[in-house]
């Protein structure tokens, strides 16, 4: 994992490893539960709103997203840090008069942002779609108070009450979305079934679409809610650490506000950029391929419904546990780097890297090897073509997995190292690459979607090793490569042979694609997990700091994969 550095803090190094990684796997935990919610209410809003609906949708949810990373979103990991380096040296009232900046932050800037997307919709998006992106706008001023309050609990290394705001901001989101998409529908045409006539389809699609982001906009204002309570419950605790703080200098707002603003806006910039790739890739595609082929917008609005709504959307699931570990990774790095602690740095890093791996690479084989019934499962396909196009889309981005987690995870430690502009800058050098390939691959080419898929792919890469490059600079960290990488992928080899094998069989058995992929996926992940332990690609301790820890030892034991 790490180099041979000197190694300090020995005495609670077992304990603080075991601790990161249970806040990460929780986080994760949530992450995942919450991509899953996301995907599970996918397939009855596909069923509702259809692919010119979702295409929609995702044409204005990509550019709320890029005003929301703009404005809000960073909050959390900012102010983590910041508050973070704080309650390292016990100053707790300076970390609570940051925590009352951040929200005096976030609503000026989070109002501002709201009204510059509403009221500039059209800068933005077509005519079809402007309606969707304004009904978005409101929830960028929403997400900016409940980023300082998850940010605030990130700070003090609590990741429990950010784990549940996300699991209620999905089921809310989930609910209202559909419900939403369906009574909008059935209200202004007087029935669900898709009409013939093309204005007609537009029409439809619009509204199912505002109900949809509508759902956004709800899950959002419920996470608040929630963690207004929890703030609520745990203010005493915050004030009676105020009050044992003994330190005599009270830094002024202006000084919070200026670290806030120099910490926030590289957390902002790197973020932006970073999201940028979508932003970009849906412009060419939907704006600029659209003039020079002279396509039909609905054509390119409905399969861009498909690679977005469908093969990106579960693309992105795994890369939940990397977020979740760069969210607790921040914290963490920024009080070693402020204790100048190299070494537990270094380790730190190998572990959050090696612990990603071990996700990452499996998830990507299973999109690889059961693309089909994994989209089957997910949407409803009616036209056979549309199966085959999301299918082979998803096993065109199932790499982009490996390389996206670990480059997401590095961004994450370069900011915590306080590189904070490194990451924006190795972002906008993959974003050029990735920009002039997909142009060209479009103009050039028959590839038509699959160049944007082969672009994204290329952008993971190229962030990828530059931000590895960055930290081994940045720290003197030595990436592991045979427990981190080598055997991962072997037992995620042998998962995918037996999950392929368990799938094929019990297809010629139930006909039934959605029937026979869950077998496999539960029993590809049984064989990952014996040969993870076979191979020695995990340790004993490394096990037990992982979410039910000690319950995985205990099987193994059982199974008699650890003695």
């Amino acid at each position: 994992m790490a180099d041979n550095g000197s190694r300090k803090n020995s005495s609670n190094k077992g304990s603080s490893k075991n601790s990161f990684i249970m806040q990460a796997g929780i986080l994760a935990a949530a992450g995942i539960i919450s991509r899953i919610i996301g995907l599970l209410y996918r397939s009855p809003l596909h069923r509702v709103i259809g692919d010119l609906g979702l295409g929609y949708y995702q044409s204005a949810y990509n550019y709320y997203t890029i005003i929301l990373l703009i404005s809000s979103y960073s909050i959390p990991s900012a102010i983590s840090k910041v508050i973070a380096q704080k309650l390292a040296e016990r100053e707790f009232r300076n970390a609570h008069r940051l925590f009352h900046c951040a929200l005096f932050y976030v609503l000026a800037v989070g109002g501002a942002a709201s009204l510059f997307l509403y009221f500039g919709a059209g800068l933005f998006v077509g005519e079809e779609a402007v309606p969707v992106l304004r009904t978005f706008a409101p929830t960028i001023f929403i997400y900016g108070i409940l980023g300082v309050l998850r940010g605030y609990f990130q700070a003090h290394k609590s990741m429990a009450q950010t784990s549940v705001s996300q699991i209620l901001e999905q089921i809310a989101n989930a609910v209202v979305s559909v419900g939403a998409a369906y009574l909008l529908i059935n209200t202004a045409m007087g029935t669900m079934e898709i009409p013939v006539s093309e204005a007609d389809r537009v029409v439809r699609a619009t509204k199912g679409a505002v109900g949809s982001a509508l759902g956004t906009g709800v899950g959002v204002l419920v996470a608040l809610l929630f963690m207004l309570g929890m703030y609520g419950l745990n203010r005493g605790m915050f004030m009676k650490r105020i009050s044992r703080d003994r330190h005599e200098r009270i830094d002024s707002y202006g000084e919070m506000i200026r670290t806030i603003t120099f910490v926030v806006m590289p957390f902002i910039l790197s973020t932006a950029v970073y999201n940028l790739s979508s932003t970009v890739n849906n412009t060419i595609y939907t704006k600029w391929y659209l003039d020079i082929k002279g396509l039909g917008s609905v054509d390119i609005y409905s399969r861009w419904g498909i690679f977005s709504g469908q093969a990106l959307t579960i693309s992105n699931i795994p890369i939940a546990f990397a977020s979740a570990m760069a969210s607790a990774m921040i914290p963490s790095v920024a009080q070693l780097a402020a204790a100048r602690d190299g070494y537990g740095a270094r380790e730190k890093i190998g572990l959050s890297v090696k612990t990603t791996m071990i996700i990452s690479i499996p998830c990507a084989a299973g999109l690889l090897i059961l693309a089909r019934p994994i989209t089957g499962l997910l949407f409803t396909n009616k036209i056979e073509a549309d199966e085959d196009l999301a299918t082979k889309l998803l096993m065109a981005l199932s790499l982009s997995v490996v390389f996206y987690a670990l480059s997401t995870l590095n961004s994450s430690i370069l900011q915590g190292l306080g590189k904070v502009n490194t990451p924006i800058i190795n972002a906008a050098a993959a974003l050029v690459v990735q920009t002039g390939l997909s142009m060209g691959l479009l103009y050039w080419t028959k590839l038509d979607l699959y160049s944007i898929a082969i672009a994204n792919t290329a952008y993971s890469f190229i962030m990828c090793v530059l931000n590895q490059i960055a930290v081994r600079r940045a720290v003197g960290y030595r990436q592991e490569l045979v427990h981190s990488f080598l055997i991962p992928g072997l037992a995620a080899a042998f998962m995918g042979a037996a999950a392929w094998a368990v799938y094929e069989g019990l297809l010629l058995l139930t006909k039934s694609p959605r029937i026979s992929v869950i077998p496999a996926i539960l029993i590809g992940a049984v064989v990952y997990f014996v040969m993870l332990i076979l191979m020695r690609g995990v340790t004993e301790r490394e096990l037990r700091s992982f979410p039910k820890g000690h319950l995985l030892v205990k099987v193994a034991r059982k199974c008699r994969l650890i003695r």
